[in-house]
């Protein structure tokens, strides 16, 4: 029987990698996102847009607005994105996010009777998000598999984090190994409604300098290019 398994898509470069890779090893794959009134809102629309392409055998969109709490640069327009390099945890960090979107992929992987789930965390975001550390993901598997039904009857909850240890460049080669069209993701924190990224916040640096890095052209569209 074919294996299935709930993957976190939210449309960016890491979560298609994710999503390919899950493919690859012949996982039946159910995409979900998140709608937390995130600023680069146009990463959902790249989210479907990518699971239509690669097959998903469905793909849903919760929708949980955390603007209401606010604390992130990504879920409250007061809060500017940096557009330099930060250090420590930086303000797009968004309170609970992993744990919430973690908890929701569980809950539907025990409604499809799943014991596989996908998540896109890796060691660049490793030193400034706490949630996407190993030691969490482990941590997160192991509540699962003390919390669900599924579990408890035998059926236990494995949690992948596929790219948990690579570089940007490494994930960049593997997805292009496997076929991701970049060009369709939206990394960017502040995209435009056209999932045009500005080219200065943090994930746009790591994303430009993974390219480079690996060697490769980088299919990001710009609103203002910079090549630095």
């Amino acid at each position: 029987m074919t294996k299935r398994a709930v993957v976190l898509l939210s449309g960016g470069l890491d979560s298609a990698t994710v999503l390919a890779y899950a493919r690859s090893l012949g996982f039946e794959c159910y995409c979900l996102s998140l709608d937390y009134h995130q600023r680069h809102i146009a990463e959902l629309q790249a989210a479907k847009n990518i699971a239509t392409l690669m097959r998903a055998a469905a793909h849903k969109t919760a929708q949980l607005d955390l603007s209401l709490f606010g604390g992130s640069a990504l879920t409250d327009d007061a809060i500017a994105v940096p557009e330099s390099a930060t250090t420590g945890i930086p303000i797009t960090y968004v309170p609970a996010r992993n744990t919430i979107m973690l908890s929701l992929a569980l809950a539907w992987a025990e409604v499809l009777t799943a014991q596989d789930i996908f998540i896109g965390v890796n060691a660049l975001d490793y030193s400034g998000y706490p949630d996407c550390r190993g030691e969490y993901v482990k941590a997160f598997q192991n509540m699962a598999n003390l919390a669900t039904k599924s579990a408890v009857e035998g059926k236990t909850i494995t949690i992948h984090a596929p790219l948990i240890d690579m570089t940007k460049a490494q994930i960049v080669q593997l997805g292009t190994q496997l076929g991701v069209d970049y060009a369709m993701t939206v990394s960017c924190y502040q995209a435009n409604e056209h999932g045009e990224a500005c080219g200065l916040c943090d994930s746009c640096r790591l994303r430009r300098d993974g390219f480079f890095a690996a060697g490769l052209e980088d299919p990001t569209r710009y609103k203002a290019r910079t090549n630095a």
